[in-house]
């Protein structure tokens, strides 16, 4: 997995790419929490990654919900088909936001 972050006002976009599983899960944390705790709006590109499991969708729910205690929100934008697959599969698109 690999990354960058772009900042524009009020809104950071994490673009993410590659696989997101257990292997690096503890990384996609360390990059997306502390730009949570910024109180801004985070994006969360996934167009680039190919591939997540049970351990990516937990860091996504585990974004979500600390955006929410802070007061601010996480949006998933540019979900790939596979990953939007397994969102879908745990209906998560009822819970995380989706643009």
């Amino acid at each position: 997995m690999t990354y960058k972050i772009t900042r524009d006002g009020d809104i950071s976009t994490i673009y993410l790419t590659g696989e997101i599983d257990m292997d690096v899960t503890e990384k996609a944390k360390e990059i997306i929490m502390p730009v949570i705790d910024e109180k801004k709006e985070v994006h969360l590109n996934l167009k680039d990654v190919e591939y997540m499991d049970s351990s990516g969708i937990s860091v996504l729910i585990e974004s979500h919900q600390k955006a929410m205690e802070l007061g601010t929100r996480v949006v998933l934008k540019e979900i790939s088909k596979s990953v939007l697959k397994v969102i879908m599969m745990a209906k998560l698109e009822q819970i995380l936001i989706l643009e």
